[in-house]
């Protein structure tokens, strides 16, 4: 009965607004005298400043720190974008000599700089839209992402050695895969393509000065441009085992790695354990339908799903959400450094 009488009284009634205050561009809000009376005659003092909390609890927006988030709350329209590429200018060499980085960079990049359980680090990427698909039913996904979206993603090119696809994205979108959105070096660029489907003249293959490899399956030999770099593995069932990957591309002297896509192929390292980070930029758009992005085998009841430690940064109109899947990365070995 008390909640029903609070649901229709007027914010005035309990001291918070005075009588006839406009709320929010809303309509005036009148005062009743006979509820108000009432309630005040027959409500302790004590019980209307606990409804008085309650209400303020309401009114009162949550920081982002009370659900366990780490928020950059510098918005995009605080600064230009000459001053955040000035800001951005110094850090890839910041990073790789292990300095900290200026804000809001280190906040964002800092946990790529070392790895958590051996020597590698190793990150994912997609974007997606709140309804969570990377792409319509017909596969186009150009952009799903905005500019802060897309330059959020070449700056984790131009931090990591070497940036992984896979061959059905690799063949579907013809990536460049190269640092230009923001400044900053180039990695190299690798392909999984275990039997042997890209085109010789996809533009991941460039001949511009970066590394270039193709990771297929041992016994395939499909034609490749000369410098690209052949990486023969065992497959079964036509599949090569991300751990198998992350230890051969660490064994020509990759440390930290981009698995940029698609979402199958960071599905399957996520499943694999072979990930510790995943980077997941949500954009403010809905799809409808078209194709999802993590894919892991179905589970049972909601207590059975994957729970990460995240943090949680505004890109301009864009949310990423940064996972930390270190506690369930499994060790695959040290980068050989005199490569």
């Amino acid at each position: 009965m008390l909640a029903n009488f609070v649901s229709g009284t007027p914010a005035a009634a309990f001291g918070f607004l005075p009588t006839g205050t406009r709320c929010h561009n809303g309509p005036v809000w009148p005062i009743w005298p006979s509820r108000f009376q009432l309630f005040r005659a027959n409500v302790p003092a004590a019980c209307l400043l606990s409804w008085r909390a309650v209400l303020l609890s309401v009114m009162t927006p949550f920081a982002s720190q009370d659900f366990g988030f780490h928020v950059d709350d510098r918005r995009a329209t605080a600064r230009d974008a000459a001053a955040m590429a000035d800001d951005w200018a110094a850090v890839p060499q910041m990073f790789r000599a292990l300095r900290p980085l200026p804000p809001p960079w280190e906040e964002r990049f800092g946990p790529l700089k070392s790895g958590a359980v051996d020597d590698l680090v190793v990150v994912g990427q997609f974007g997606q839209s709140l309804d969570g698909r990377v792409a319509t039913e017909t596969g186009h996904s150009h952009y799903i992402n905005g500019p802060a979206g897309l330059a959020h993603l070449h700056r984790l090119r131009a931090l990591v050695d070497v940036v992984v696809v896979g061959v059905s994205t690799a063949l579907a979108d013809n990536p460049q895969l190269t640092v230009r959105h923001v400044g900053g070096p180039c990695p190299a660029r690798a392909v999984i393509d275990p039997r042997g489907r890209m085109r010789a003249d996809a533009r991941m293959f460039a001949d511009d000065g970066a590394r270039r490899l193709a990771i297929t399956a041992e016994g395939t030999r499909p034609e490749l441009p000369a410098g690209v770099e052949r990486v023969n593995l065992p497959a079964h069932d036509g599949k090569i085992a991300p751990a198998t990957i992350l230890a051969a591309l660490a064994a020509r002297g990759f440390r930290r790695m981009l698995i940029e896509g698609g979402s199958h192929t960071v599905s399957c390292f996520l499943a694999a354990g072979c990930l510790d980070r995943l980077h997941i930029v949500v954009a403010p758009i809905i799809l409808g339908a078209g194709r999802g992005g993590v894919a892991l085998a179905p589970v049972a009841s909601c207590d059975e799903a994957l729970r990460p430690p995240m943090r949680l940064h505004r890109l301009d109109g864009e949310v990423l959400f940064d996972c930390d899947l270190s506690g369930r990365r499994i060790s695959v070995g040290r980068a050989n450094r005199s490569m």
